[in-house]
């Protein structure tokens, strides 16, 4: 059976049974959060929404790889006046099935829509919560690299005798940092706090994300040719995501008007893929974190 480059019609806990065991590198998708999206997937409430999950869970754990991640997009929803609980209640049954918990990631909203609530203030973040089934998982630290930044000018010119050697971390975490093994270096490792901007188009999908934020994780934790699985495709950003570096998609969505919009979308793509892939140029990290051009094309 060829599943790989397909957007498939049904339920991901149906389709999924089909897939061999350990067959795909990365999942990332957003599901429909709880009690929201009615009108095209049910609109789950927020006290059964762990049990609705946990079955499709399960077939997301026998289909990924031992190397491989699931990346969660989701947010908890106000109940009654406070935050309901049903994210934190699905991390520990995702555990108690056997996943790892490894990281969790904050994407920053840049333009979110402005507003007032009498309680709180208006919701700018969600959540990337990172699964996996082993703790050696493939991770690509270096392809999502990012600027030094102005503060290595100052913070650099200057060093003290700690910041030339481990700095042991005051708590005894075991952490430390020895700041001048920074100097000279253009590149530095991103934190678990990602800026992007929401998508301002709505692709006729009730929630988009932008194209960036799949295509974050897919260079974080893939590799040309690998395959990454949108088990929600909705309108199909995650496979477009995949397609534009050099990956293999799957995208299943329930809701024929979105396998639609998805492979319309995908078909619409191709034609501009080549144009794509001749302006990027590739580049090498050295081992003192800086990029360099390779020359090829």
């Amino acid at each position: 059976m060829k599943f790989t480059d397909k957007i498939i019609l049904g339920d991901c806990e149906k389709v999924l049974q089909d897939f061999p065991d350990n067959c795909i590198d990365l999942i990332f998708t957003s599901p429909p959060y709880a009690d929201q999206r009615s009108k095209t997937y049910g609109g789950i409430k927020p006290d059964h929404y762990v049990e609705w999950f946990l079955p499709k869970t399960a077939q997301f754990f026998r289909v990924l790889k031992p190397t491989g991640t699931f990346i969660l997009n989701i947010k908890e929803r106000v109940v009654d006046g406070e935050r309901h609980t049903y994210v934190i209640d699905l991390i520990s049954k995702a555990r108690e099935q056997g996943w790892l918990w490894t990281e969790e990631f904050i994407w920053h909203k840049k333009n979110s829509y402005p507003g007032k609530w009498p309680n709180r203030f208006r919701d700018n973040w969600e959540r990337l919560i990172q699964f996996n089934k082993d703790k050696n998982f493939a991770m690509y630290q270096e392809a999502v690299m990012v600027p030094v930044g102005s503060w290595a000018k100052e913070r650099l010119a200057k060093l003290s005798e700690t910041d030339k050697i481990r700095d042991e971390s005051r708590a005894g975490s075991g952490f430390g940092k020895n700041v001048s093994n920074w100097i000279g270096r253009d590149m530095v490792y991103p934190t678990n706090v990602i800026h992007m901007a929401t998508e301002t188009g709505n692709k006729n999908h009730s929630a988009v994300f932008p194209l960036d934020l799949p295509e974050w994780f897919i260079k974080l934790f893939t590799k040309p040719g690998d395959v990454v699985l949108d088990p929600f495709v909705g309108s199909g950003t995650t496979a477009l995501a995949a397609i534009e570096l050099g990956r293999n998609f799957v995208g299943i969505d329930i809701n024929s008007e979105y396998v639609t919009l998805s492979r319309e979308r995908i078909k619409e793509s191709q034609p501009r893929l080549p144009s794509i892939a001749e302006k990027k140029a590739k580049y090498i990290v050295t081992k003192n974190g800086k990029h360099r051009k390779t020359g090829k094309k």
